[in-house]
């Protein structure tokens, strides 16, 4: 299993922020995407030719999260996740935000893997199992 962490930076702009002057929460798994995304990425993994290739995609399932403290405008947090678990069809990512490695938020993000066309749970292939386990 692929114990390593993968954290990717975000600035804070005005877009990102309610009226109170602090992100707002929804955006915050805006931010959660956006790792996992790179993350993929940076293990190899493009989600396009998941889709092209093997006709699968891969869909939030479920998704718990704890507000811990509030981020405000122009800062710069790091967007963290590391895998927890991975089982067959689907995978659960642990993620954090943190500004200066102070968790304002956490996260368990349960990932499904799903047909492209009919959205049915499917088989994580085999070489993306791998790399998801290195």
């Amino acid at each position: 299993m692929n114990n390593a962490g993968f954290c990717w930076p975000v600035r804070v702009y005005w877009e990102d922020t309610d009226a109170g002057g602090v992100v707002y929460y929804a955006n915050y798994l805006k931010f959660m995407e956006r790792a996992r995304s790179e993350w993929l990425r940076h293990l190899g993994i493009e989600q396009t030719e998941l889709a092209e290739r093997d006709g699968l995609v891969f869909v939030v399932r479920h998704v718990e999260v704890d507000y811990l403290k509030p981020a405000r405008f122009n800062d710069a947090l790091s967007v963290c996740c590391q895998l927890a678990e991975l089982n067959k069809a689907s995978l659960t990512m642990a993620q954090r935000v943190e500004r200066e490695g102070e968790p304002l938020v956490t996260a368990q993000v349960k990932i499904a893997c799903v047909t492209r066309e009919q959205f049915r749970p499917a088989k994580i292939p085999v070489h993306i199992q791998q790399r998801l386990e290195c």
